[in-house]
This record gives C-alpha cells, structure tokens and sequence, in this order.
C-alpha cells in the first residue's frame, strides 16, 4: 500500500452579471492505495473492487451515450459503436454511415432547424 493524495476543487460560481457568487475552494486528503489488484482485493475484497470499476464505467458509458445523442446518434448507431467496449481500453468506434446520422440529426431536430437543413441541401444539390 502507498499514500496518494486527492485533490477536488468547486470552481466559482458567476451569476448572469459575472458577480461571483460562489467562491472558489479546493481540497484535499490522504490515503491508502492499493498498488496492485491482487492487494486491493486482499485489503479491499473482490467484490469491492469489481462494483467499484463496474460504476466508474458506466458512469464512462453513460457520458459516451450522452455524447452520442448530442450528436444525434440513433439507439442503434451508438449500440453498434459502444456495444462492443471493453472496460479500461479506449472507444475508437465503428463506422457510422453519415447518410444516417445526418437523417437521425434532421429527425431530432426543431421545424426552424429541419427548414434551415433542407434549405442547405438545396443549395448544394443546385451546384
């Protein structure tokens, strides 16, 4: 086991004036840390640590999903790209056809936004 020390802050808060409204304050404290899995499981159990590394990915996944519907991503098209990750290793993602995107992009977006689409293929369909 070693000692790490943790840092968080809460960043200041403005209001819409820019007046803070919220100072700013960081801290931290000190630890043990287990330096190897095979000694967080002895010190910590396995079932510790496996919850623990299961709830620090889907908070990953869930950010990934967030992502992706920003995006206007389809259910299926981030399935297809998240489906398959593997815990601990990069997203590098599957191909997603940009002819879909862009339908699932105009399917989620507002009247104003879908005229301003259809307008902006009219103008390069005339080129």
């Amino acid at each position: 086991m070693k000692k790490v020390t943790i840092e968080a802050t809460v960043p200041e808060k403005k209001d819409a004036t820019g007046k803070v409204v919220q100072k700013g304050v960081s801290g931290n404290l000190t630890v043990e840390y287990a330096e190897t899995l095979d000694e967080a499981k002895k010190v910590y159990g396995e079932e510790a640590v496996l919850t623990n590394a299961f709830a620090n990915w889907r908070v990953t996944l869930q950010a990934a999903i967030r992502s992706a519907l920003k995006r206007g991503e389809t259910p299926e098209q981030y399935q297809t790209r998240l489906g398959v990750a593997k815990m601990g290793i990069a997203n590098t993602g599957a191909k997603v056809d940009p002819v879909q995107a862009y339908l699932a992009r105009f399917a989620s977006a507002t009247p104003e936004q879908q005229k301003k689409m259809l307008a902006e293929l009219q103008a390069r369909a005339a080129k």
